[in-house]
C-alpha cells in the first residue's frame, strides 16, 4: 500500500470515528462503542477522572490513544506544546491547563471531522491558550525552532515515513526541546500475518516500529537521550476475541507474540547545541 493510500485510510477511519462521537457520544478504536469491549485493554482507564472533570463529554469521548503524555511530559508553564495528531483535543485541552496563560497548546490533524469535532471541545471548554491546526505529521505547519515540547497519543505508529515525522518534530523544536510520545512498539520479531491482525487490533492500521529501530529513528534525526518505557504489554488473551475473528488461534501464537506488543512513553531531547 502506498504512502498516500495509508494517509487515506487513516483519514477515513479517523474521520468516521469523529462523527460517530458528534452523533452517538462515544467511540473505540475499533468501531463502535457496542465492540468497545475487544478495545478496553489498549484505550481504556488512561486519564484519572480529576484530569477529565471539566473537559466536554466528547473530548475524553473521542479519546483514541493508547497513553496519557499529558501526565508524562512533565509541561510546565510557559511552555509551547504541540500534539500530533490531536483528534478530538483532549490531550491539547489537557496540556493548555498544564502550560497555563502563558503557555500556549497547538493540535495538528489532517481530519476536518476531528478538528471540527476539536474546535467545538476547544470553545465549550472555554480554553483561549489553544490552537488546532490543520496538516500532516510528516510536513508540520509551524516554523523552525518553534515549541518547547512535542507531544502524540499514538499515532506516529499510523505514519507511513516515520522518518520524516522525526525530521519534523526536531526542526520544530527549540534547542533542548522534548520529544514525549505514548506510541505501539513491538519487541522482538513477530510473523507478518500475525503482526499485522494483532497491530489492527490496538490501532486500526498496522504500523508499529520495533524498539530498536524506534531509537535508531530518533537518533538518525538528531535526537538524544532517548528512552523507551513500556506502560501497558498487551497478552495474546486480550485480543482473543478480536483474533479468533480474524481466523487466528490466539492460544497457538502466543508463545510467540506474548508480550511483544505494547503501548509505550518515548522520551528524547533535541541537543541544546543544535
Amino acid at each position: 500500500m502506498s504512502d498516500e493510500a495509508i494517509r487515506d485510510v487513516v483519514r477515513q477511519k479517523y474521520g468516521q470515528a469523529a462523527l460517530r462521537v458528534t452523533t452517538a457520544g462515544s467511540t473505540s478504536c475499533c468501531g463502535t462503542a457496542s465492540s468497545r469491549g475487544t478495545c478496553d485493554p489498549v484505550t481504556s482507564n488512561l486519564y484519572g477522572e480529576g484530569e477529565t472533570a471539566d473537559l466536554p463529554e466528547t473530548a475524553v469521548a473521542a479519546s483514541l490513544g493508547c497513553g496519557n503524555p499529558t501526565a508524562l511530559a512533565e509541561l510546565a508553564p510557559g511552555e509551547t506544546v504541540l500534539d500530533l495528531g490531536s483528534g478530538g483535543g483532549i490531550d491539547v485541552l489537557l496540556s493548555a491547563r498544564r502550560v497555563g496563560p502563558r503557555g500556549k497548546a497547538y493540535g495538528l490533524d489532517m481530519t476536518d471531522e476531528m478538528l471540527a469535532l476539536a474546535r467545538e471541545n476547544q470553545r465549550k471548554a472555554g480554553v483561549t491558550n489553544v490552537e488546532f491546526l490543520k496538516g500532516e505529521i510528516e510536513a508540520i505547519p509551524l516554523p523552525e525552532a518553534s515549541v518547547d515540547v512535542i507531544i502524540s497519543n499514538c499515532v506516529i505508529n499510523l505514519s507511513a515515513d516515520k522518518d520524516r515525522v522525526f525530521a519534523e518534530a526536531f526542526r520544530v523544536l527549540k534547542p533542548g526541546g522534548r520529544f514525549a510520545v505514548s506510541d505501539v512498539v513491538v519487541r522482538g520479531e513477530v510473523p507478518v500475518a500475525v503482526r499485522r491482525s494483532v497491530e489492527l487490533w490496538i490501532g486500526c492500521i498496522a504500523g508499529a516500529l520495533e524498539e530498536t529501530d524506534y531509537r535508531e529513528k530518533l537518533a538518525k534525526a538528531g535526537f538524544e537521550a532517548i528512552d523507551v518505557e513500556p506502560t501497558r504489554i498487551y497478552r495474546t488473551e486480550d485480543a482473543q476475541a478480536f483474533l479468533d475473528r480474524e481466523g487466528i488461534d490466539a492460544k497457538a501464537i502466543a508463545p510467540i507474540v506474548d508480550g511483544k506488543f505494547m503501548s509505550a512513553f518515548i522520551r528524547a531531547r533535541k541537543p541544546t547545541a543544535a
